[in-house]
């Protein structure tokens, strides 16, 4: 790495300056002995967390380690779905709101335990009935509407893996998942609500199904009351679930996939990654503890959507684990106005809000009047995932959302990771909180920040992030590739998990995410990431979102380009864009000048918040766009199509 990668820019440095200290904070001395604790022998922290959840048989072996393969808990046995259902029907929790359930059109529906448990059973033994059986697999496409909480633990009362497709995909991208894990059966509704519009999900499945012949039935339920066509292979919903008789949960392995979840790297090609049941359960279990702090009467809202693995790991099962009212919300964030998010946090009293940079940066733009109308005094703890997040916005959520009362976990994980890695943690110790800083390793994850030959690097020194121990969250592999698994996550540095991500650690020992180290520009030799020339753009006053790409150039390699969206206010001209390109060279340095700076009105971004950089690049080389299929919402592969068009058109 060049020495231009040595230093954060300046919008980092005065951010490590930063210090925000919350009621109650302590001085790190708890957190940093459970940490060293869990490190010196982690087969008996890890053994300790998973004896909180109900096991039907204990295991032989806490941890199986084959580098880069690991089984955990091994000999055990155990169910998701009875540790989220037939456990709680034992207690009190069996009476408590499960999930609060609000439909883009305004339609709301509770589940108590008991509800869920009902519904479940109900499933389960309509899928028994198609055939579905231990070891089968079930994709899963639909809305954010309970059923898919639902959907997803029937499949794991009878030990189907779940194959969840985010109810925007494309029928191509439908058939491809389905294809390779040659799912049994389809679960999807006639369609679901996006800003207004009733995306038809059983046409698209339709559309989908002929190129797919491992399929034998699909599962349909009516949540937009829409004619659909019913083929050979169809059930409703409702005829599935037709008996309230009790499904007996499988008694699985430890190992046993739960789930396998697509998700697109570099090359647009989906990769199947594979999470077991007991390991990934004790993980989620106790990450949800920790980091949320949830407490019993506790309102719990995580807006991503369950397609993702946020929403798989924060939105079902850590929070319904631990017996959780979980909030869900069907439709876009703005809809019908920009008050969307803030009136269900009053509406409900939300005690914690889970959420994406990408949605803050948004909410920003549009101006703090639409949450200072609501009253959100319930709010106790913030939170952000998906992507750094720039120490401006940060504040903006501390202040204007949280009213400087709320701490803030910034988590940073994968998918392939199954849960938060780097976080604070306020269930063990709330330590002062710095903007822009994920803080610590979460207990029993060993993290360092190396170099190109694998050396841990000095303080303040950008590098690649790495994890250097087996975790219980981590995926058991891809799906049918452990060659790939391997070459893509574990050669760079042997036996060492490499997550694909730039960071630096500051001298207190916090950790800061630089973002993709993939996504950096050469320019003249120089290697610029683009987060942090992101970060830069949006510390400008005018400036709600940016996105940086780079462009090929004779001389210099490539030149940067800047897409940017203003906040209200504020209109593009020449002078603001010279203004613009002032501010960065002062911030982060002249050879950062952006040769080019185009103001669009929105970004492309996948569902979980992240800027399709592939696009972008396909734009900036004039190159054909590939596979949009992991875009932001349904509607948003043609409307992506048409937003590369559109941007064609402006840099040409």
């Amino acid at each position: 790495m060049s020495d231009t990668q040595s230093k954060p820019v300046k919008l980092y440095e005065e951010g490590t300056k930063l210090k925000i200290v919350s009621k109650n904070v302590g001085d790190g001395r708890k957190l940093q002995t459970l940490r060293s604790n869990a490190l010196r022998d982690p087969e008996e922290f890890w053994s300790g967390q998973a004896e909180t959840l109900s096991w039907f048989k204990k295991w032989d072996k806490v941890l199986e380690w084959n580098p880069p393969f690991a089984k955990w808990f091994v000999g055990g046995s155990i169910n998701a779905s009875y540790n989220i259902t037939d456990r709680h029907m034992q207690t009190d929790v069996k009476n408590k709101t499960a999930i609060i359930w609000e439909g883009e059109n305004e339609e709301r529906r509770i589940l108590k335990y008991s509800d869920l448990h009902r519904e479940v059973n109900r499933l389960a033994n309509g899928l028994k009935k198609l055939g579905v059986r231990k070891s089968d697999r079930v994709t899963i496409y639909l809305p954010m509407v309970p059923e898919l909480p639902v959907a997803m633990l029937a499949c794991a009362r009878l030990g189907a893996a779940h194959s969840i497709i985010f109810s925007g995909f494309s029928a191509q991208a439908i058939s491809d998942r389905i294809n390779d894990s040659q799912s049994k059966v389809v679960i999807t509704a006639d369609g679901g609500y996006r800003r207004g519009k009733v995306v038809k999900l059983k046409e698209v499945v339709d559309e989908a199904i002929p190129s797919c012949n491992s399929i034998r039935h699909v599962v349909t339920l009516d949540r937009a009351h829409i004619d659909v066509k019913m083929n050979s292979i169809d059930k409703t919903w409702e005829d599935v679930c037709a008996t309230d008789e009790y499904c007996e949960p499988e008694k699985l392995e430890s190992t046993h996939p739960l789930f396998i979840l697509y998700t697109s790297g570099t090359t647009g090609k989906p990769k199947g990654v594979v999470h077991g049941t007991g390991g990934y359960l004790t993980y989620v279990n106790a990450t949800t503890k920790w980091i949320f702090d949830v407490k019993p009467n506790d309102v719990y809202w995580c807006t991503a959507d369950i397609g993702w693995v946020t929403g798989h790991s924060y939105v079902v099962y850590g929070p319904l684990l631990h017996g959780a009212t979980v909030v869900m919300y069907e439709g876009a964030p703005d809809y019908p106005k920009p008050d969307r998010w803030w009136s269900i946090v009053e509406r409900y009293s939300v005690n914690i809000l889970y959420t994406t940079p990408t949605a803050l940066r948004m909410f920003m733009r549009f101006g703090d009047k639409y949450p200072q109308a609501y009253n959100m005094n319930s709010l106790r703890l913030l939170g952000t995932v998906g992507e750094p997040i720039n120490p401006e916005v940060w504040l903006w959520y501390y202040k204007v959302i949280g009213n400087e009362r709320c701490p803030i976990v910034d988590t940073w994980w994968q998918t392939e990771t199954g849960a938060a890695l780097i976080s604070a943690v306020p269930n063990i110790e709330l330590v002062a909180m710095k903007p822009g800083s994920g803080t610590f390793p979460i207990p029993g994850i060993d993290a360092s920040i190396v170099d190109e030959t694998g050396k841990d690097v000095a303080p303040n020194t950008k590098g690649y992030l790495v994890i250097k121990n087996p975790w219980p969250g981590m995926m058991m592999t891809l799906w049918n590739d452990d060659e790939k698994y391997k070459q893509v996550y574990w050669s760079k540095f042997p036996g060492i998990y490499y997550p694909g991500d730039y960071a630096m650690m500051d001298e207190d020992g916090y950790f800061w995410l630089l973002g993709r180290a993939d996504d950096v520009l050469k320019v003249a030799g120089h290697r610029l990431g683009t987060m942090e020339l992101e970060s830069a753009f949006v510390a400008h006053k005018a400036v709600a979102e940016a996105a940086v790409g780079g462009k090929p150039h004779d001389v210099k390699g490539e030149s940067i380009t800047a897409f940017l969206v203003l906040r209200e206010g504020y209109s593009a001209n020449e002078q603001l864009k010279k203004e613009i390109i002032e501010h960065i060279r002062n911030v982060v340095g002249p050879i950062a000048t952006p040769d080019e700076i185009y103001f669009v009105n929105k970004l492309p971004k996948t569902r979980s918040g992240k800027i399709m950089r592939r696009l972008l690049r396909s734009i900036l080389s004039d190159s054909q766009i590939g596979d949009v299929s992991t875009l932001e919402d349904g509607a948003a592969v043609e409307e992506v199509k048409a937003a590369y068009e559109e941007l064609r058109k402006i840099i040409k």
